[in-house]
């Protein structure tokens, strides 16, 4: 119970009280839990959705099921996907990227990457039936939440230290695996073999941002796994939206 507590404590805003003395070890292993912390913002912001849209457009109820979900991570993937879009494009060397990321100023990449990325969000789910853009609404928040469980396995930590270190240096294939079983039920229960095939198409972008990352900063940092998160979700949308169509 103590590692879901501390996912749940690292991913969201909820205040959550934790029983004894946290080891490093302890952060890595609570990855494991990452999906079921997804599963819930998912699963809040789809009645928010389920609610709401009985009432007042689906465009508005998109636009305030999805602000539920920043507001319950507290924002902290935006901020990192405006930081990662500015230091990887201004950055002229690993250290100089990472300097950019780490100031609290936001530039004009980083603007334009919250910008489009929650037009992207919101123009792909109100372009689905209220069924379909419920279950969407789960399945992104699952899977960006796995990816990033991935990304802390198979990659490396850029920075000498950070709150992100710990969970990277200690990832394990038995956290990746958990959390993955956890994020493939997800899929295959909200949309059965189109949903599996959701999981799979979505890898590919998730794979790329991740090969971006070691090419620029030779592994992630706390930054570039919130740009991942938010990457991972539109990845799910994008591929849902594209597999009702055939």
């Amino acid at each position: 119970m103590n590692k879901l507590l501390i996912a749940l404590q690292f991913l969201t805003i909820f205040p959550v009280r934790i029983k004894g003395t946290l080891k490093e070890k302890d952060l890595a292993a609570s990855l494991a839990y990452f999906p079921l912390v997804g599963l819930f913002i998912g699963i809040l912001s789809w009645l928010v959705f389920f609610c709401l849209s009985r009432f007042l457009s689906g465009q508005s109820a998109v636009m305030i099921a999805l602000a539920v979900s920043v507001i319950c991570s507290g924002g902290m993937h935006l901020d990192g996907l405006a930081d990662t879009a500015d230091g990887f494009y201004a950055g002229k060397d690993k250290e100089h990227t990472l300097s950019i990321m780490r100031d609290s100023r936001i530039g004009a990449m980083g603007v334009i990457a919250i910008v489009l990325i929650l037009l992207l969000k919101v123009s792909l789910l109100t372009g689905l039936s209220l069924d379909a853009a419920g279950k969407v609404l789960i399945m992104m928040h699952v899977f960006s939440r796995w990816s990033m469980v991935l990304a802390c396995y198979r990659l490396d930590y850029a920075r000498a230290e950070g709150k992100a270190g710990a969970f990277m240096r200690y990832a394990s294939k038995k956290e990746v695996i958990v959390s993955g079983a956890i994020c493939v039920s997800v899929f295959l229960a909200a949309g059965g073999i189109k949903g599996i095939a959701v999981f799979l198409s979505g890898l590919v972008p998730v794979f790329g941002f991740m090969q971006l990352s070691r090419k620029k900063i030779n592994g992630m940092s706390g930054d570039t796994l919130g740009a991942l998160n938010e990457v991972a979700e539109v990845s799910a949308l994008f591929f849902s939206a594209l597999l009702l169509k055939i």
